[in-house]
């Protein structure tokens, strides 16, 4: 309850009493009210044999290796289409039958729904739903795991104590720094740490995935390097090659566009880890160029540093992955100007391999995953990020050949389908 007062007040601070409620709401009819739906419950009742036929038809094939639940609160129809849809999507394709846990503030889906073969969304709030699934999977005689974030606050160590139980295998996402900016709260949920703590004494029954080197080093000091892969953020090729070249912008970024400047762009969080300092100089430095970001506003940091007083920088609210590449294919220059602390030196930033795939210049300050990269220049101080800026403003296919055969190689080097391939890898190993 203390975790759900401190996010209140953080959420009531950014957004105002009016939104703040309505998220309230919202929450409390996704997280409580929708585990009451009698509707739901009748219609899995009165519908039973139609149910267990979709679930029959799911179960006949017989080509899958190993039953995989996603257990999240990252629901699947958002803004930000990340890394857990992308390792659902691949793990599929790898002969897993996944199914995906959906959040019924984000996704309309009753009971369950077919993305793709292998591929199916799941509403767990629907309880009756839940228990035939489980019910079934429970009877099915191949290995079965759970996977969860290590930034997950839903589910309580009780309850992933009796998947174990019933004998399923966790595969624990350790994907970021466990900070309390992360979650929001001045403090790291109880509820998150119990879930840790339990990871690292659980050797036989916990796989542990991370993302990062910083983030591998803390499981390899306190665990060890059994039952561990690394396997950081990637890329969908093909969404990001797939450029409209007919979409239809709306006035305000066709206007920056028929400005003609170059534009230094950015997409992902706007949070209190954004080197808001570093933009405003750039914008200061090079008022010839125009700086647009997009993506959701992860806290207040935003407003408090007043990006709208100057006229080359749009914030330009959250674009939708089906159209994001669109946009972000109008960027001369991609970036990722992050302050250096112990968050961003533990990210895997998705949006920089989608930077490669695009094949337009990547310049970021010194995060440590981003060092690794050829293709990626590195900024150590404020006036080495506009250097550089400026250095990848004049680049062209034409005069640096090798640097964007490098970006091509680099992207093909990180699709989401080798990322999903070192977790099955992994976890093959065992059964």
């Amino acid at each position: 309850m203390k975790d759900k007062i401190v996010k209140f007040i953080s959420v009531l601070k950014k957004d105002g009493l009016i939104f703040t409620l309505k998220k309230v709401y919202k929450y409390i009819k996704s997280n409580y009210l929708s585990k009451i739906n009698i509707f739901s419950y009748l219609d899995i009742k009165i519908n039973r044999k139609k149910y267990n036929k979709i679930l029959n038809d799911i179960f006949s094939n017989n080509k899958y290796d190993r039953i995989i639940i996603w257990r999240s609160t990252f629901g699947w129809n958002v803004p930000l289409y990340q890394r857990p849809q992308h390792i659902s999507k691949n793990l599929a394709n790898q002969n897993c039958l996944v199914f995906y846990e959906v959040t019924t503030m984000t996704d309309k889906v009753k009971n369950i729904k077919k993305v793709s073969d292998g591929l199916y969304l799941i509403n767990f709030n629907n309880i009756a739903m839940k228990k035939m699934l489980l019910n079934r999977i429970n009877s099915i005689k191949i290995p079965k795991y759970i996977q969860i974030y290590s930034t997950d606050c839903n589910m309580t160590l009780n309850e992933l104590k009796n998947y174990i139980n019933s004998g399923y295998k966790i595969i624990y996402e350790y994907i970021d720094d466990l900070s309390p900016l992360l979650v929001g709260a001045k403090e790291l949920p109880k509820n998150l740490m119990d879930k840790y703590e339990y990871i690292l004494n659980d050797k036989e029954n916990v796989f542990v995935v991370v993302t990062a080197d910083e983030i591998e080093k803390d499981i390899l000091q306190k665990r060890g390097n059994e039952k561990l892969v690394y396997s950081c953020n990637g890329v969908d090729l093909e969404h990001f090659k797939d450029i409209q070249q007919n979409y239809m912008f709306e006035d305000e970024f066709l206007k920056i566009l028929k400005e003609n400047k170059p534009i230094i762009g950015y997409y992902g969080a706007l949070a209190s880890w954004f080197d808001y300092d570093l933009i405003k100089y750039l914008a200061e430095t090079k008022k010839e160029y125009n700086i647009v970001l997009f993506g959701i506003k992860y806290d207040d940091s935003l407003e408090k540093a007043k990006l709208n007083e100057y006229s080359n920088i749009y914030y330009m609210g959250c674009k939708d992955y089906s159209v994001l590449q669109n946009y972000a294919n109008k960027f001369t220059v991609c970036t990722i100007p992050f302050i250096i602390n112990s968050i961003t030196n533990a990210t895997s930033p998705v949006k920089l391999f989608e930077y490669m795939a695009l094949g337009k210049p990547i310049v970021t300050t010194a995060m440590k995953e981003c060092k690794k990269y050829q293709s990626v220049m590195i900024a150590n101080d404020k006036k080495e990020f506009v250097d550089l800026i400026e250095k990848s403003v004049n680049m062209n296919k034409e005069n640096n050949p090798n640097y964007y055969e490098l970006l091509e190689k680099e992207a093909k080097e990180n699709t989401w389908n080798k990322k999903a391939l070192k977790i099955v890898e992994l976890i093959k190993k065992y059964e």
